[in-house]
């Protein structure tokens, strides 16, 4: 299906027992926050992703690497939760086991009411040791940019996943087994086309669950997908959870 909520999938969102949810920019850009390669305007239009996104260009430019970071930090601050953030917020409130797994830094998940969120590329709010890999609570002095590691001396780095890096092992085991153990899985604003996470539908698919594609425009799941939304997460998930469980 396409475009509106029918009295299937409702059904089967209201029957789910164990719901699994991968998410991706989509949804974080409906809050206004520009997706990785968006976000390289004005000021840093003239780099390159890997300019700015690589061990090798913090090692070769600290302080650049650092500032671009503390810019998008700001870009996320100014950001608020929409109304698909909610809505997978209120459908963990109704489901037995619900996992959310993303593929976003920026924490709005968690900021709209989720409370089980694994985080697949880090998450930009926090900074760890770039030497120790050790994340550092609390926000650093800003005396010194980037700040420096208290444990070592080290220079902090943003805790997010760059190019060349591995996702985090646990963070990655613990999406798998949701993908694998979930009677529902939903797919919502991302390309499916960036590995490990766009096989992570594909498994819960194999393992017998129900497939949901939420996005914008048709990507490389949507002839997989048991129910195909195409439209805004903002816009259909409030109405998904609405038609799963209409107000008494």
């Amino acid at each position: 299906m396409s475009g509106g909520i029918d009295a299937r999938l409702a059904g089967a969102v209201r029957r789910a027992q164990r719901v699994a949810v991968l998410t991706g920019a989509g949804i974080s850009a409906e809050s206004g926050i520009p997706t990785f390669r968006d976000a390289q305007t004005g000021l840093w239009a003239r780099f390159r992703p890997e300019e700015l996104a690589t061990p090798e260009a913090f090692e070769r430019d600290p302080r650049l690497v650092w500032d671009w970071y503390e810019w998008r930090r700001g870009l996320v601050a100014a950001a608020a939760p929409n109304a698909g953030h909610r809505a997978l917020a209120r459908m963990q409130a109704r489901v037995g086991r619900f996992t959310l797994i993303t593929q976003n830094v920026d924490g709005l998940h968690q900021r709209g009411g989720v409370t089980d969120v694994v985080e697949l590329h880090g998450n930009i709010h926090r900074n760890k040791c770039f030497a120790e890999g050790v994340v550092c609570e609390g926000r650093p002095d800003e005396g010194e940019r980037p700040p420096r590691c208290p444990r070592c001396g080290a220079p902090l780095r943003p805790d997010v996943v760059w190019f060349g890096e591995s996702l985090p092992a646990a963070a990655l085991a613990r999406a798998e087994a949701a993908a694998r153990d979930c009677d529902l899985f939903f797919s919502i604003g991302t390309s499916a086309a960036v590995y490990p996470a766009a096989q992570l539908p594909v498994t819960a698919l194999q393992s017998g669950a129900i497939l949901v594609e939420v996005n914008k425009d048709p990507t490389p799941l949507t002839r997989l997908a048991t129910f195909s939304l195409l439209g805004p997460a903002g816009d259909l998930l409030p109405r998904l959870v609405g038609a799963a469980w209409p107000a008494e």
